[in-house]
């Protein structure tokens, strides 16, 4: 028997639903939620998410945190001042893709003494968000974490989001030879390392540079932001003036209810 959809729910499915270019003439500021048409997600059998402020809000202290322990981190390691040593921060991590990567690149840093530094912190302020759980454990097929942290920064914060089972694999910057997002040779080690075809897969994530190769091989690409008024931890320069980018297939500020139609859309084809 088919599903029964809420009208709301039957009305974001009418017609052609708005891509990233439609959605960004309807809001030019790009806090909108776009709901994906059962045809868009058919194929999709792998879907893989981004960790920060990717499964949890954008909002959430968390992202914060790690990025004053990168800070200090860097005033431990530099005797440094904190703006000086937050300006080095920023500047390694625009124009490498991690701060980690940069400070390995110039200064040989240990990698594994960086990451359990910076992620060494409270994540009391998580809650179990049932209902993205409940949509993630629906999705039909592989359900994987792609991360620039550590697998056990992703281990500990998909268990206090209550996503301790949801995933059958997490890949992160270990397994990516400390090459980070949106680098083409990490998403092809984490195709061939997991067995991914790219054409029947699915992205999620909040930064859109980290789009550009998954749509070009094939993903479907979905581009997570704040809900209006929401704070966003996000570096200026990965904010983008324009949601119109042909890299952005969809755009949503609720995962869970993102996620939730897709599954109501394949459920009511079926």
């Amino acid at each position: 028997m088919k599903k029964k959809l809420t009208r709301d729910t039957e009305l974001r499915q009418e017609g052609e639903i708005l891509g990233a270019a439609e959605a960004q003439s309807a809001d030019p500021f790009g806090h909108i939620d776009t709901f994906a048409h059962v045809g868009t997600f058919a194929h999709v059998d792998t879907w893989v998410f981004d960790l920060d402020n990717t499964l949890y809000p954008p909002d959430c202290d968390l992202w914060p945190r790690i990025d004053q322990r990168i800070t200090q981190f860097m005033i431990a390691l530099f005797g440094l001042d904190g703006m000086s040593a937050r300006a080095l921060q920023k500047y390694y991590y625009q124009h490498y893709g991690t701060t980690l990567r940069g400070l390995i690149e110039d200064h040989d840093v240990s990698a594994a003494e960086f990451l359990t530094y910076v992620h060494d912190i409270d994540r009391s302020s998580l809650a179990p968000d049932l209902p993205l759980a409940a949509a993630i454990a629906a999705l039909p097929g592989r359900k994987l974490i792609l991360t620039n942290g550590s697998r056990d920064h992703a281990l500990l914060t998909a268990e206090a989001l209550g996503l301790g089972t949801s995933f059958e694999e997490i890949f992160d910057i270990m397994d990516a030879e400390l090459i980070p997002k949106p680098e083409l040779r990490t998403y092809q080690r984490f195709f061939d390392k997991h067995g991914v075809d790219p054409m029947t897969a699915a992205m999620f994530e909040d930064i859109e540079r980290n789009l550009v190769v998954p749509h070009q091989r094939g993903m479907k690409t979905v581009l997570i932001v704040p809900k209006p008024g929401q704070a966003d931890h996000r570096e200026p320069f990965e904010i983008p003036d324009t949601l119109a980018l042909p890299h952005i297939d969809f755009v949503t500020s609720d995962l869970g209810g993102f996620l939730a139609d897709v599954i109501a859309a394949r459920s009511l084809s079926a």
